[in-house]
C-alpha cells in the first residue's frame, strides 16, 4: 500500500502542535494531559526513550516486513489504535476517521465503551474487525447486553479495563468542566468560537454523546443527571468473580488492559485471559506509579511464553514502537498519537499518522539491519 504522507507534518510532535491550534483548549487539555502533576505522563515518554538499540552494519540485508500475527490474525504493522473516551469531543467524527484508517491499513482499532460512536457503526466500517473495550458496568444485565452486542458485531477481541477502579484526579479537566457532570462555561464557549473548523465540524456531525450507552440512558437527561447516571452505571474495579463471569460468556479472545505488575499478569494467566496490555492509562490514573516500559520488561521476560504481552502508554513514534518490541512487547497501542493526527488533519489524519509510524519503524529496522520484528530484542542494549 502506498503510504499517505504529508511532508508538512513529519513527526507526531508536529501533529500535536497543529492539533493544539485546531481544537478548543478544554478538548486539547483533556487529550494531552495526565493526572495530578503529570509526573507519570512524562516518565512514560522519558523512560521509554532511555531504551537503546544496537545496530549491525556489516551484514547482508534482505529487506524487512512489519507484518505481525496476533491471536491468529495477520496485521500489517505491530501497532494499533488504543481506546479513547469522548473522541468526538476532541475532534468531530474522529472514531469513524480512525476506524476507517485502521481498516484500510489492516491494524487493530479498539473502540471504548464511553466514546462517541457505537459498536454497531464501527463494526460496519471495519467489517467486524474492530476490537471493543469494556468499562465494567455495575449491573450484570447491562454488562451481558453490551457483551452480546460486541459478539453480534463480530468483534474478534474483547478488552477489559483493570486500571480504573476510580477515575484519575485531573486538575485541568476539573477546571474546564470535563469532570462529571460536565459544564459549558463562558470561557469554554469563547474557546469554541476561536476554533471555527472544530465548531463547524461539530455542527455537521452533531453534539458528541455516549453512543454506546444511548440504549440504556433515560431520555432528556440534563448535564447533572447525566453525571449521576454515569457514576451509578459503571464500576471500574475488577476482581476474580467479575473476570470469570466475562470469560465464561465471551467466546472470542479476551485481553486485560492496564496490567502494571507481575502479580496481575500472573492472575490474568490463571483466569484464562488470552493477552495483556501493560499500561498505566497514559499516565492518567496513578501519578506515583511506574512508567509502562519498566513492568513491561519484567513481565515479558517472565511470561512471554504463557500469554500475549502488549504495551501502550508513552509510545509516540515508530522508534518508540521498536523500543517497546525490543523490550519484550509482542504488539503496541497508541491513543494520543492518533488523536493528534485526527485533530490536526481531520479526515486525512488517521491515514497520515499510520503512514508516518510505518515510515519511522521501517527506517529504524533498516538502520539496525533487522529484517523481522521478532529479532528486535537481539538489538536491545541491556542495562
Amino acid at each position: 500500500m502506498a503510504l499517505e504522507f504529508n511532508t508538512k507534518y513529519p513527526s507526531i510532535d508536529d501533529l500535536r502542535k497543529k492539533a493544539q491550534k485546531n481544537i478548543p483548549k478544554f478538548a486539547f487539555e483533556y487529550l494531552d494531559g495526565g493526572c495530578n502533576e503529570d509526573v507519570n505522563l512524562h516518565r512514560n515518554v522519558s523512560e521509554l526513550r532511555d531504551v537503546q538499540l544496537k545496530p549491525q552494519y556489516i551484514k547482508n540485508f534482505n529487506g524487512l516486513s512489519l507484518k505481525t500475527n496476533l491471536f491468529g490474525i495477520e496485521y500489517d504493522a505491530p501497532f494499533g489504535i488504543a481506546p479513547i473516551g469522548l473522541q468526538g469531543l476532541i475532534w468531530p467524527n474522529s472514531p469513524e476517521i480512525l476506524a476507517k484508517a485502521a481498516f484500510k491499513h489492516n491494524i487493530p482499532f479498539i473502540l471504548s465503551t464511553v466514546t462517541t460512536t457505537s459498536i454497531e457503526r464501527v463494526s460496519e466500517l471495519t467489517e467486524g474487525k474492530a476490537w471493543f473495550q469494556l468499562y465494567h458496568p455495575t449491573e450484570n444485565r447491562l454488562r451481558d447486553d453490551i457483551i452480546k452486542r460486541a459478539e453480534a458485531a463480530e468483534c474478534p477481541v474483547l478488552v477489559i479495563l483493570c486500571d480504573v477502579p476510580t477515575f484519575g484526579f485531573r486538575p485541568r479537566d476539573i477546571r474546564n468542566g470535563l469532570a462529571m457532570p460536565p459544564k459549558m462555561s463562558v470561557r469554554n464557549i469563547l474557546q469554541v468560537m476561536g476554533k471555527p473548523s472544530w465548531a463547524l465540524n461539530t455542527l455537521r456531525y452533531g453534539q458528541p454523546n455516549f453512543a454506546n450507552l444511548k440504549p440504556y440512558m433515560p431520555k432528556g437527561l440534563d448535564l447533572k443527571q447525566l453525571g449521576q447516571f454515569m457514576d451509578a452505571t459503571f464500576s471500574g474495579r475488577l476482581n476474580e468473580d467479575k473476570i470469570k463471569a466475562i470469560r465464561d460468556q465471551w467466546k472470542g479472545k479476551l485481553v486485560l488492559k492496564g496490567v502494571a505488575s507481575e502479580i496481575d499478569a500472573q492472575e490474568a494467566i490463571r483466569l484464562g485471559i488470552d493477552g495483556i496490555i501493560v499500561s498505566n492509562h497514559g499516565g492518567r490514573q496513578l501519578d506515583s506509579g511506574e512508567s509502562s516500559i519498566k513492568p513491561l520488561t519484567r513481565i515479558a521476560e517472565k511470561f512471554v511464553n504463557q500469554i500475549e504481552v502488549m504495551m501502550d502508554s508513552g509510545i509516540r513514534s515508530g522508534s518508540d514502537v521498536a523500543r517497546a518490541i525490543a523490550s519484550g512487547a509482542k504488539f503496541t497501542f497508541m491513543g494520543r498519537s492518533f488523536m493528534y493526527g485526527a485533530a490536526a488533519l481531520g479526515n486525512k489524519g488517521g491515514n497520515h499518522t499510520i503512514s508516518l509510524l510505518k515510515k519511522e519503524l521501517n527506517q529504524i529496522m533498516e538502520q539496525l539491519c533487522c529484517e523481522r520484528l521478532e529479532d528486535l530484542p537481539s538489538h536491545l542494549i541491556k542495562k
